[in-house]
């Protein structure tokens, strides 16, 4: 029916026809253009003008694992809808980048959080930008989200915003918020938010409302650690309605499964090392499954791991720098990771994509050099998946299809209508 309404058309319309199919097809071959190989590090090409500074701002858009967004220290904003193999300037800063978050709740909404240049917003996933009001001048270090509000940690507390576009001041304006979770994303929300600065009244500097940031309390946790380094809520565990609260400190990790009244650390006696912990990033809906990554806080016991069993025991992904600044993770069961690391010897900041498939960790190729590399390129000697393979457990494999379809589509109807011509 298809080839028959095409041959049909007239010539103008047909061509016209033609040429947008073949950009449906091209489209959904070029996504297959360059697979990540499985469980494989890969360097992504370094950000326009990237500059010698550790590179913090990394996000994944949770409905589409190749709409990338980072952050420059420079202050510039980029993004990408190829995985990381090219990107363009979407915003600028008058200052660096801290962060940058997609909603898993509303499609299209990202922000941006600078280091006291406020925040930027976007609703169409990243295309255009607009400054956020009632940030201005505020370093904003983490995003969190809930059904109706969405939250900032800022160096002076914690604000609320119904939109992302207009905030107000909500909590804590005395304290500096480098840390924050949404605990419960149904009203009445409750977030948690934690300090990088040291308690006055003692303490791990971890604080709590119940009542989406109108009011907040100190949460007394039992956990070690002078500064909160990073704050995660995981996805509701089956016959729970406490979804479980990861901390990280200075001095290691923690998790707690009862809204915060007790504490398991996660590191030390055998498990993570104990040290700084900066990200922390859920698996799709598995409230057992997660990543958790860390800078080494100026030591060499950086790195990034996964545990598929709630913690009783993780595994190393083995980056191919240890120090990780920056960790965005897409929505899928086999999930595309976006690591930023940082060498402080030599001052070389490096993007990489991990496509997690399960198998046992691959390091980039020995002839890579991250500062200059600019193509996906696959380890010599690693174990390497077929391409009809790749394409069955690929995320992409529906706009594959829909681009060989798209194909056979035109093939058909050229031949259709010559033959027609002839009769």
């Amino acid at each position: 029916m298809i080839i028959g309404t095409l041959v049909s058309l007239p010539r103008k319309r047909l061509a016209a026809t033609l040429v947008a199919l073949v950009g449906c097809a091209w489209a959904g071959l070029a996504v297959f253009a360059a697979p990540l190989p499985a469980s494989t590090w890969v360097a992504l090409p370094p950000l326009p003008q990237q500059g010698e500074r550790a590179i913090f701002a990394v996000g994944v858009n949770p409905f589409n694992s190749q709409i990338v967004v980072a952050g420059t220290a420079e202050g510039s904003l980029y993004r990408s809808a190829d995985g990381g193999s090219t990107w363009k300037l979407a915003d600028t800063a008058p200052s660096g980048f801290l962060t940058a978050a997609f909603s898993s709740l509303k499609v299209g909404l990202v922000l941006a959080g600078t280091r006291a240049s406020g925040a930027f917003v976007s609703r169409d996933g990243g295309l255009t930008w607009a400054a956020a009001k009632g940030l201005e001048g505020r370093s904003v270090r983490v995003f969190g989200f809930a059904l109706t509000l969405v939250a900032a940690g800022t160096d002076h507390g914690v604000y609320v915003s119904a939109d992302g576009l207009a905030w107000r001041q909500s909590g804590l304006p005395n304290t500096s918020i480098g840390a924050l979770a949404v605990a419960a994303i149904h009203d009445p929300v409750r977030l948690v938010a934690g300090s990088d600065t040291v308690s006055a009244v003692g303490g791990t500097p971890l604080y709590q409302s119940t009542d989406g940031g109108a009011t907040w309390a100190q949460l007394r946790a039992t956990i070690s650690g002078k500064v909160v380094s990073y704050l995660a809520a995981g996805p509701l565990p089956p016959a729970s309605n406490v979804r479980p609260l990861m901390v990280g400190t200075n001095a290691g990790l923690f998790t707690s499964r009862d809204n915060g009244a007790s504490f398991t650390p996660n590191s030390g006696g055998g498990l993570l090392p104990s040290t700084d912990y900066t990200q922390v990033a859920f698996m799709t809906t598995h409230y057992d499954r997660y990543y958790t990554a860390s800078d080494g806080g100026g030591s060499a016991s950086g790195g990034l791991w996964k545990t598929l069993d709630a913690g009783r025991h993780f595994a190393s992904l083995a980056p191919p720098v240890a120090s990780v600044t920056a960790l965005a993770v897409s929505n899928e069961e086999a999930p595309i990771l976006y690591v930023a690391t940082f060498r402080p010897a030599d001052h070389v900041a490096v993007l990489w994509a991990y496509h997690d498939t399960g198998g046992t960790p691959q390091g980039p190729p020995a002839s890579a050099t991250p500062s200059t590399s600019g193509t996906r390129t696959t380890t010599p000697g690693a174990t390497q998946t077929s391409l009809i393979s790749q394409l069955l457990t690929s995320s992409r494999t529906p706009y594959i299809l829909v681009g060989l379809a798209a194909m056979v589509v035109i093939v058909m109807a050229v031949v259709a209508h010559f033959r027609g011509r002839r009769g």
